[in-house]
């Protein structure tokens, strides 16, 4: 499932080609994905101009100049890729359909953005932009990560008499927006926690330091252009590379990074996820 890098790449690559311009023609070839597509989808984007393009945790939103804002999710094998307008240094022209292209967006400038998704466990609704945080979505989320209100007396409080794992915690989006399995593992690594440790009973100096944590492993991620495992690609086709920057994850039996003789990393499964990391380097 992609986690904030991977979207937040997503997303800048589709703003050369799709914010301030207008949609000429949207497509939308199946009745469904995750859920049933909202009731005239097609025509409420067809004629409409993008005025902003935004993130919220794992979500891509449109603002449409209509007062509707599309939300994107992109699921577990959904791809946002653009077509037939060069953006930056790359220029494609328009692929052959395929089967999986459920929504296709053509837009005025010449671009064309295809949503692919051969799982279908994406997802797209049309929310009224002034109510749209209310949405059932969106509404519980809690801070973005590189936002003021995500700081280390807003961490330590939500922590405090927490009984659940200081991995499950941060994998919260109740708590902080957009973490997932892989940059949690990576953090906790960086800052030598044990991810079965109970938040609750983690010092508030070692709580504080996840947050800047938690920005440098986000900010590293999409520098990288996210991390591509199985289904993740840029907006362009490229693949993210940050997975080579790994220090844990999906390293089980490897040497630990330290360089320290005998640490090695160790795997397990915690709620039903892997979890890496290295049992003599976090405590």
């Amino acid at each position: 499932m992609p986690e904030l890098p991977e979207v937040e790449t997503v997303r800048r690559g589709l703003i050369p080609a799709m914010e301030g311009q207008v949609i000429s023609n949207a497509a939308v070839n199946r009745p469904d994905l995750r859920w049933p597509f909202p009731e005239n989808m097609a025509e409420r984007l067809t004629g409409k101009r993008i005025n902003a393009l935004r993130r919220r945790s794992k979500y891509i939103l449109m603002d449409l100049d209509s007062g509707e804002t599309l939300l994107v999710h992109l699921g577990m094998s959904g791809r946002m890729t653009i077509s037939g307008v060069a953006v930056g240094e790359f220029h494609h022209p328009h692929p052959t359909p395929e089967k999986h292209d459920h929504v296709v967006f053509d837009m005025e400038n010449g671009a064309r953005v295809t949503f692919n998704d051969a799982r279908r466990f994406g997802a797209m609704d049309l929310l009224d932009t002034a109510t749209a945080e209310d949405h059932w979505l969106l509404r519980d989320i809690g801070p973005e990560p590189f936002s003021n209100a995500f700081n280390e007396s807003y961490l330590i409080d939500r922590f405090r008499g927490k009984n659940s794992p200081i991995k499950t915690a941060l994998l919260d989006q109740g708590i902080v927006a957009g973490l997932g399995n892989i940059y949690v593992c990576e953090v906790l690594f960086r800052t030598g926690i044990n991810p079965k440790r109970k938040a609750g009973q983690i010092s508030a100096q070692r709580i504080a330091t996840l947050v800047p944590a938690i920005r440098e492993v986000l900010a590293e991620a999409i520098e990288s252009g996210g991390s591509s495992l199985k289904d993740h690609r840029q907006a362009d086709g490229k693949l993210g590379y940050f997975q080579h920057n790994f220090r844990v994850y999906d390293r089980e039996g490897q040497p630990c990074q330290t360089g320290d003789a005998g640490h090695v990393i160790q795997r397990f499964v915690q709620s039903g996820r892997s979890t890496f990391y290295c049992p003599q380097c976090q405590r």
